[in-house]
């Protein structure tokens, strides 16, 4: 392995053993390498391919800051990158490097945007422990739902602890130099990549075949024959599975002996992540693994995590031959494929079907072509006409990318939170602070350094910081004092949350209005609020046993869409019912049950803290009581079990209580081990409750 002179010996070593299929280092990285940024103190932007080795360049800042007695964090936009770069930093433990979630009891601390953000609101001591700060997928900072907290989290910083130094890593983006300029960050950039990219168009029309699919299953085909593999981008959940299906049933003729055994492992691992939950296989599961048979899986929200994260580690271990998926794999764990097919190039929004960015489209491309495997990759964009195909290809090909511009403004609750957060951490007592604050941020830097915004920029920015005060004054939120502006005891819980403004507004209006606590309504008004997952409809079937179910609850609504089914689904998860019986019972997509219900419990206790503030006290130990129920996804009276048994859960709980009634003081370990899935060491615990003081 090749590593500059200057290189510490110590990082060499970690570096050298972490990573062993580098054998040297590729152009793009010898590249910044030879930058000096290592050695630098300054701010970096390092803009090179995906799967040209961003990641060993921040583990090389992280290792070069941690052995001279500092700590780095490694912020990532979401939980999936952070459980795989966690488990792949772990390796450098072995070293005396403490790799965990949070700086305050590690060296390198990997983090998503909002636990950063966190820390930069509130734990200041902490915050100015950081020496480093990675940011991953940098890009992101002009995304409009988590671009505003990184952005507001990085201003922070760079306020609170200036010394602290920012390594950006990062896609090609048009305005680097603006970019730059704000982050005050010198930028190295190279477009080599380990495994070269071709891009294309193919029109259906022009290779005199009727549809799109029928594109995809010849690109299958090839794949096939070259021992490749095939990752396809679709808008929509229903059209990954109905491509998988497709595209299965198109193949499996041509599958060998010995790739069908190993398909039929892996779809037998799917099956057998709801049956360890207690269920059936729901429908969608059983599609998934009659696709995955033939060496095709899909990939959606509306999949159990651990089916997802199986989908990925297979691919990976080339175990499939191809993913359908929406763009949620466009950023996120790494999955490389030697090809990359892009069918469908617009978006459902709110203002109807829209084209995907040119950047996104760079971003799903980008994919192609695994370092290591493939010597090279392609990237096909699907069109149905000729000239379709030429101007598809002259907009995503040969056009360029979009300027990245700041979300935060356009983002309102952003601009709530980050008013809030200044005023409850003492950073600002007068508008003008608040002004001072966001002329820091990257949407001031735009707006200061525009030639077309300037003349009206501060302007502009008073009567956006004037509006949102007037807001959060009216819903007393903030309140104006001698001493400045304070945020009230209501402020202060937003202020230490997560949840959107509007959610906590929301539900204080509730609580006021409601004389006393109704859990089913309150069900339904989470599921009203922006913080609360959705569980969404499978298809077009009647909606009606949702509104039946809502209408036996005391619920009654007019239209029935996500927000009721994710309401009616939760009341029969309290119920005892499992994914597959509230799949078939309403027709959606189950799996997120469980990703539901924890986030309602959650926030059935924040909705709690709502009414201490207000002084109601009444009922209260009503939402303890339905909080544990979301969360554990039983009736009142196993609560007490499964609260007080770690690890009991719903399924064995209701076993005892049938068999033993609710009163467990008198059975013994030989009548606890009768009682199928009662093992010795939940026997153990069991008995420990009872006997064990």
């Amino acid at each position: 392995m090749i590593f500059m002179d200057s290189k510490d010996s110590e990082i060499k070593e970690i570096v050298k053993e972490s990573y062993p299929n580098i054998k040297e280092f590729n152009p793009a990285q010898k590249a910044v390498i030879d930058s000096g940024f290592l050695e630098d103190k300054n701010n970096y932007i390092i803009a090179i391919p995906t799967a040209s080795g961003k990641t060993v360049l921040g583990v090389m800042a992280a290792l070069n800051a941690i052995l001279n007695g500092g700590k780095a964090v490694y912020a990532v936009p979401l939980i999936s990158i952070q459980n795989e770069k966690v488990k792949e930093f772990k390796k450098f433990e072995k070293f005396g490097i403490k790799v965990g979630k949070h700086p305050s009891s590690s060296d390198l601390a990997v983090m998503v945007f909002e636990s950063f953000d966190a820390i930069t609101r509130f734990s200041w001591n902490t915050l100015r422990d950081i020496d480093l700060l990675i940011v991953d997928e940098f890009h992101m900072i002009g995304e409009y739902s988590r671009g505003p907290t990184m952005e507001c989290a990085i201003t922070r910083s760079r306020i609170l602890n200036p010394s602290m130094r920012i390594i950006a890593l990062s896609a090609t983006l048009k305005n680097m130099n603006e970019i730059s300029s704000w982050l005050d960050a010198h930028v190295v950039q190279h477009d080599y990549r380990p495994v070269p990219l071709y891009k294309d168009v193919l029109a259906t029309e022009e290779m005199e075949i009727k549809n799109k699919n029928d594109v995809i299953v010849k690109i299958l085909n090839t794949s096939i024959k070259e021992s490749s593999q095939a990752l396809v981008f679709v808008s929509t959940r229903r059209f990954t599975e109905s491509l998988a299906n497709y595209t299965s049933g198109k193949i499996k003729r041509k599958i060998t002996s010995e790739q069908k055994t190993r398909f039929h492992e892996v779809s037998q691992k799917i099956l057998d992540v709801p049956k360890k939950r207690g269920s059936l296989p729901t429908a969608v599961c059983l599609k998934l693994a009659e696709c995955i048979e033939n060496g095709v899986a899909f990939h959606h929200a509306g999949l159990f995590d651990k089916q997802k994260e199986i989908i990925e580690d297979e691919f990976r271990a080339g175990n499939l031959l191809m993913i359908t998926s929406t763009p949620s794999l466009m950023y996120g764990v790494n999955l490389p494929s030697k090809n990359v097919v892009i069918r469908d190039y617009t978006r459902w929004t709110s203002q109807g079907p829209q084209p995907i960015p040119v950047f996104d489209y760079e971003q799903m491309s980008g994919r192609a072509g695994r370092p290591g495997y493939d010597t090279e990759g392609y990237s096909y964009l699907i069109a149905k006409s000729i000239d379709e195909a030429y101007n598809l290809k002259d907009h995503y090909i040969y056009g360029e990318i979009e300027s990245t511009n700041s979300k935060l403004i356009e983002n309102k609750d952003a601009v709530y939170k980050q008013i809030i957060t200044q005023i409850a951490s003492t950073l600002a007592k007068k508008p003008a602070d608040i002004l001072e604050f966001f002329s820091e941020t990257f949407y001031g830097w735009q707006m200061a350094n525009n030639e077309y915004l300037n003349s009206y920029c501060a302007d502009s920015m008073e009567y956006e910081v004037n509006n949102a005060l007037e807001f959060l004054i009216k819903n007393g939120i903030i309140k104006p004092t001698p001493d400045g502006l304070k945020t009230t005891e209501f402020g202060m819980l937003i202020a230490k949350s997560n949840y959107a403004v509007e959610t906590a507004v929301r539900l204080r209006e509730f609580a006021s209005r409601s004389n006393e606590i109704d859990p089913n309504q309150l069900i339904y008004e989470l599921t009203k609020t922006p913080d609360m997952p959705r569980i969404s409809f499978k298809g077009r079937k009647s909606k009606e046993p949702v509104r039946d179910k809502l209408n036996k609850a005391g619920v009654f609504v007019v239209d029935i869409g996500n927000n009721e089914a994710t309401a009616a689904t939760l009341m029969e998860w309290m119920d005892e019912r499992n994914e597959y019986e509230i799949e078939n019972a309403f027709n959606v997509y189950a799996a997120a049950t469980r990703r539901s219900a924890y986030e309602a419990s959650l926030l059935v206790k924040f909705y709690k803290n709502i009414c201490n503030i207000m002084n109601f006290y009444s009922g209260l130990d009503l939402l303890d009581m339905l909080s544990a129920r979301l969360y554990y996804g039983v009736k009142p009276d196993i609560v007490p079990l499964v609260v007080s048994i770690k690890r009991l859960g719903r399924k064995r709980a209701r076993s005892l209580v049938k068999v033993f009634g609710e009163d467990l003081r008198y059975i013994t370990r030989d009548e606890l081990l009768k009682i199928d899935g009662i093992g010795p060491k939940t026997a153990e615990a069991i008995l420990n409750k009872y006997f064990g003081d």
